[in-house]
């Protein structure tokens, strides 16, 4: 087997490879490095959770350990561009941990943050800045920032940036940067524009796919629930009450429409947060803090969140509402399953959605196993049903248990406070609240 020793990375990074207790580099990984180590540019094709940050960062990191001259002010050596804010912050906090007890300087920007404080921070210069790319393009604009001095680029999840329209900004960007340069792209899928943007910013790149485009993590157990829209809510709830206290991400796929959910657990006593894009950086950063320690279990979010979230132990997701996008169902799941372990993915399908469910299915090339109901009109009627769970038991074996997490059970009393707007006298559902650093205020 190959050990990261084996690839010709720095002794520091390897050390603190060990230290961390990584000593087998991925498949994506075992892949990618040794052609970054040599310069060429790569085009890495990774489902999420395998480990994608580490394979373009570690060589990243050891050829900036190779030179060296010191940044100048305002200056970047290698530029990281990452379509969410969460995204963002938690390839940085990757980077730094490999970081630490070297002379690197790694330094994020991103919107809903001060962009004086930013400046500040720039002024005296980074080897690696990771960004998201209409903040980057401000701090441009201001000229607080010199790109002339970048040789390394890095686009992750580039199939997110080109849905959300940031082509537009790298296009802008890319003629900012150094040449003669290294770029990197890497992502889950492989929509047909990806192949334009590979030829338009990668120069004869070698192509690193370790899993089907469009494929699911192998420890994922999928299924979908046929159902009325109506329903949904108390399928949602009984979901969770098999499984009281495991980590639980549930995907909606408006704002507005995630807020109120989350509210409505909280109002019947489970520890829910939500994430979306009205909610400012710091509530964001809160929740996901809440939610990566166990203060609260639940973490309702729309697809801005698909992508940044990296907590191993997440036990389910649940599609409360379809994505628009089928290429976003892979993203949403793969916040389960990861670092090698198991997860569950249920969805709820009502009757309008019927057209999304296939879509993601044509797309995935399978047929979701059936949880409960009957495929609507639109939908292939031979999927395979799944065994119902057994009364009063769990859906899986407490794996994923959110640290911190209550074991008492339902209605059990002592230490939580009411949740605001609960049912006087004690919903069926209650359960003891403990302080969530935020609950719906995360």
């Amino acid at each position: 087997m190959t050990q990261f020793e084996d690839l010709g990375l720095a002794p520091g990074l390897t050390e603190r490879l060990a230290e961390a207790g990584l000593k087998a580099p991925t498949p994506i990984q075992e892949k990618a490095i040794p052609l970054a180590l040599e310069g060429r540019d790569v085009l890495g094709l990774a489902q999420t959770g395998t480990g994608k940050t580490l394979a373009f960062g570690l060589p990243l990191m050891h050829r900036l350990l190779e030179q060296q001259s010191k940044p100048l002010p305002r200056s970047v050596k290698a530029l990281v561009l990452a379509p969410t804010r969460e995204l963002v912050n938690q390839i940085a906090d990757n980077l730094k941990i490999y970081a630490e007890g070297s002379r690197l300087k790694v330094r994020t920007v991103v919107g809903g943050q001060s962009i004086n404080r930013q400046i500040n921070m720039l002024e005296r210069g980074c080897d690696i800045l990771v960004a998201t790319p209409g903040r980057l393009i401000d701090l441009m604009d201001r000229r607080a920032v010199d790109l002339s001095t970048a040789r390394n680029l890095v686009l992750d999840e580039a199939d997110q940036m080109l849905d959300m329209g940031f082509i537009h900004a790298l296009r802008r960007i890319a003629p900012h940067l150094g040449t003669p340069r290294q770029t990197m792209l890497f992502s889950a899928t492989m929509p047909k524009q990806m192949e334009e943007l590979s030829r338009a910013y990668l120069d004869n790149p070698e192509r690193v796919q370790v899993t089907p485009p469009g494929k699911a993590a192998d420890k994922i157990t999928q299924s979908v629930h046929f159902l009325q829209k109506a329903e949904k809510q108390s399928r949602l709830r009984e979901i969770l009450d098999r499984d009281p206290g495991a980590l639980t991400l549930v995907f909606g796929r408006t704002k507005h429409g995630s807020e109120k959910l989350m509210k409505g657990l909280v109002a019947d006593g489970y520890n829910a947060a939500s994430i979306h894009g009205n909610k400012s950086q710091g509530q964001r950063d809160r929740a996901i803090k809440a939610f990566r320690d166990g203060s609260i279990n639940i973490l309702v979010a729309t697809d801005v969140a698909a992508r940044g979230i990296d907590i191993p132990g997440v036990a389910h997701v649940i599609n409360y509402e379809l994505p628009e996008v089928p290429d976003n169902y892979v993203h949403r799941i793969g916040r389960t399953a990861r670092a090698g372990r198991e997860g569950e993915a249920h969805t709820f399908c009502a009757p309008e959605e019927a057209d999304l469910l296939r879509q993601i299915q044509k797309l995935m090339k399978i047929d979701i196993p059936v949880a409960a109901g009957e495929p609507h009109p639109g939908v292939a009627p031979g999927s395979p049903r799944v065994a119902p769970p057994k009364p009063g038991g769990k859906s899986g074996s407490g794996r994923g248990r959110g640290r911190g997490a209550s074991s008492k059970p339902r209605g059990a009393s002592g230490g939580g406070r009411g949740a605001p707007g609960a049912k006087p006298g004690g919903a069926k559902r209650r359960r003891p609240r403990r302080s969530a650093g935020g609950g719906a205020q995360a």
